[in-house]
């Protein structure tokens, strides 16, 4: 007998608001911000770069989830350390960043208490989300800015936040806010970003929130709120379906940005073994999976270098998006993504292929066995 889902519409209302308002913070802190502004960025020991927003997004969300749910109750995985940013420049902007972004909870529908945060209740609320995750329980999974160097740039980034019931992801939401809300201006301007695009200004209404909940077959997108986030709000999103385009000659596919941890070269060779003819649509972020989710592209293929783990929250919202909206989502072998075992995506076959059916997906995979046998990953 088939198991029966849960109903988590009420943590979904309470994710989809959060995500709302941690978009309007991250839109306050990009357009103040310049790539070499001291004050506002700093390289972890990693050297990937941390800013403001990241930080901040990670205390607003961690303070509103447990307000609604009880902090004794709440598990939060999530990516920024508490101790760096305790002995950070960045800590005094955060606080005040923070801070002004929960007085405008009210306005997304969000009621808080005890505000405004001292340094010290910012820095527990970041430290708060320091769960491992694992298959037992409910573990919320956050990304506070996903794609750093995508929003330092002015570019693609989002504000990812899934919840994972029992080892299984049961809802995901995925703010974008620099995303187009029209279908058909990703392909307009291949880039994905506003900038030097030749489409009008009042074309170009950017900004969404694409959501989903498991079981549903549903995948809901909803524009950025600018005004008050009505209770009825969900009943004006629109449902997003992937495409129905099954010829790799006529589909689009998606790969990252950056170089340092996938391979271009090898989703070349993939894409040349299958058929694929177009350029590759090359994105900051989850928002790939919100380009197949919608239907701007059909393809997501991502192979890490060796020696990167993919973490979960790096994934687990957009895979969920993606599968209610119609697609299919596995690892280079076939098999599930498995989200229940900690931080790290452990297991996984090469890499990651998000498809938006069936019958492409098969392809794909089939390709990356052939082309598997000549690579040097």
């Amino acid at each position: 007998m088939e198991e029966v889902e849960r109903d988590f519409s009420k943590e979904l209302d309470v994710a989809v608001r959060i995500v709302h308002l941690a978009c309007a913070l991250c839109q306050r802190v990009q357009r103040s911000l310049k790539p070499t502004n001291a004050d506002q960025v700093k390289s972890k020991d990693d050297d990937s770069l941390v800013t403001v927003a990241d930080y901040s997004v990670q205390a607003v969300v961690s303070w509103i989830l447990s307000e609604s749910f009880g902090s004794e109750s709440v598990s939060i995985v999530a990516e920024e350390d508490a101790q760096m940013l305790a002995k950070s420049e960045l800590l005094q902007p955060v606080v005040e960043t923070v801070n002004a972004s929960l007085l405008e909870a009210p306005r997304f529908g969000l009621k808080l208490l005890g505000i405004p945060l001292g340094l010290n209740q910012v820095i527990e609320a970041i430290g708060r989300c320091n769960s491992s995750g694992g298959p037992k329980g409910r573990h919320w999974v956050l990304d506070p800015v996903d794609g750093t160097l995508g929003f330092v740039r002015g570019n693609q980034y989002a504000v990812a936040l899934a919840l994972i019931d029992e080892g299984r992801v049961v809802l995901g939401v995925l703010g974008c806010p620099n995303y187009p809300v029209k279908k058909g201006l990703v392909n307009h301007h291949h880039q994905v970003t506003s900038e030097n695009s030749s489409a009008s200004p009042d074309m170009w209404e950017k900004g969404c929130v694409m959501y989903a909940m498991r079981g549903t077959g549903k995948a809901w997108m909803q524009p950025l709120v600018y005004g008050d986030l009505k209770v009825d709000s969900f009943k004006h999103a629109r449902s997003i379906q992937v495409s129905t385009i099954e010829d790799p000659s006529l589909s689009t596919f998606c790969e990252p940005v950056e170089k340092a941890n996938t391979s271009h070269s090898f989703t070349e060779g993939v894409a040349h073994t299958v058929g694929l003819r177009k350029k590759p649509l090359r994105v900051y972020s989850m928002v790939k999976y919100a380009a197949i989710a919608r239907g701007d592209a059909e393809i997501y293929m991502r192979f890490a270098r060796a020696g990167y783990k993919e973490k979960i929250w790096d994934h687990a919202a957009g895979v969920l998006i993606v599968q209610e909206a119609g697609g299919v989502v596995t690892d280079a072998g076939g098999r599930p993504l498995d989200f229940s075992r900690g931080i790290y995506l452990e297991g996984l076959d090469r890499g990651i292929i998000a498809c938006s059916g069936a019958v492409l997906h098969e392809k794909i995979i089939g390709a990356v066995d052939v082309s598997w046998e000549c690579s040097l990953l």
